[in-house]
């Protein structure tokens, strides 16, 4: 990802709604439309931000559907289930109520998809705007999602084109002289929701203009896109609502391990104690082999041949393999069957 110098002169921005396009149907030429309704020219350096419900529209991804008929299909695995709302995560790596199909603004029995490749999309379209406005813009594909903290939604970026999607601030300095580490503002995430105060989703304005911003900000090639904006699965920390988390460890199945983040060191001695915690030592012994470069083997020994020391033995291996499906150190656990 691009690091544009934090210094950049910040002068005001303007976000203008982009009036009168036509309700956009299967085939449309987008840009055209985009540049008729516009009524002044784009400048270089203009953001045009575009609802990925027009881009789906124009591709022709409308579907005679109840959106409960396609979220299997636009499913990568479900996150939470609650009250009749289902958060997944799409193929495209994002994490969306309903996998982001959509009902509203389209014809009454229809459901409109997420497009496939945003970031393609996004590529095509500044293509075309720049071709035919003759200025170097910048696209981003919007779309709506709520938050995981917060109530209510905000606009984000899916596909972005011709802009720095996150702008990188480590090693910068703040105005007290602190090194700032892990500061990164997405700034396609922002132009997204700014742009959305005038897009007026009762008003049917899905494109708007976003001016001013400074031009280190944009990118002469297409830049790395929205994709750059999306964590791996490995690194995030909410992968599961809470009862699903529960459920996946539980169950440990064959994609278990998936919305779990990589174990961090340590976490074999973690998992030992919460396993532990509770039991009776003079019940059950756990032995730990971690010697060589083959995976640490946990076994589990009742110390008895009393039924209180096998069942202490037998609860505390499941406990091992739950808490392990959750925090996966590459353990093998097993009981041992004598006393």
């Amino acid at each position: 990802m691009s690091s544009p110098s934090a210094a950049s002169a910040i002068a005001p921005i303007a976000v203008l709604p982009v009036v009168g396009l036509p309700e956009i149907g299967p085939g449309d030429d987008l840009p055209t439309l985009v540049l008729e309704a516009l009524g002044e020219a784009l400048q270089d350096g203009d953001v045009v931000v575009v609802t990925s419900k027009v881009v789906s529209k124009a591709a022709g991804l409308v579907v005679d559907a109840a959106r409960a008929d396609l979220l299997d299909a636009h499913t990568d695995r479900v996150v939470a289930r609650r009250s009749g709302t289902t958060i997944v995560r799409t193929r495209h790596g994002l994490t969306m109520a309903a996998a982001g199909i959509d009902c509203s603004n389209t014809a009454p029995g229809t459901s409109v998809p997420l497009p496939p490749d945003p970031d393609a999309d996004a590529r095509d379209l500044r293509r075309s705007l720049c071709a035919k406005s003759g200025r170097q813009v910048a696209v981003v594909v919007s779309d709506t999602a709520g938050r995981a903290w917060r109530t209510g939604q905000t606009d984000l970026a899916i596909g972005v084109a011709g802009l720095v999607p996150v702008l990188s601030l480590a090693g910068e300095h703040d105005s007290f002289g602190n090194t700032l580490a892990v500061t990164a503002p997405a700034l396609a995430d922002e132009i997204a929701a700014a742009a959305d105060l005038v897009q007026a989703k009762t008003r049917h304005i899905p494109v708007a203009v976003v001016r001013g911003l400074p031009a280190d900000w944009l990118t002469v090639d297409d830049g790395p896109g929205a994709a750059a904006l999306i964590r791996a699965e490995s690194d995030d920390m909410f992968g599961y609502g809470s009862i699903e988390a529960v459920r996946a460890a539980v169950s440990r199945g064959p994609h278990a391990s998936r919305g779990f983040p990589t174990a961090e060191p340590g976490a074999l001695t973690e998992v030992l104690a919460e396993a532990l915690a509770g039991f009776d030592a003079d019940l059950v012994v756990v032995d730990v082999s971690d010697s060589g470069p083959e995976p640490p083997a946990i076994v589990v020994r009742p110390r008895t041949s009393s039924p209180q020391a096998w069942a202490s033995a037998g609860a505390v291996c499941e406990r091992l393999r739950t808490l392990h499906a959750a925090m996966p150190t590459g353990a093998t656990i097993s009981v041992d069957v004598t006393a």
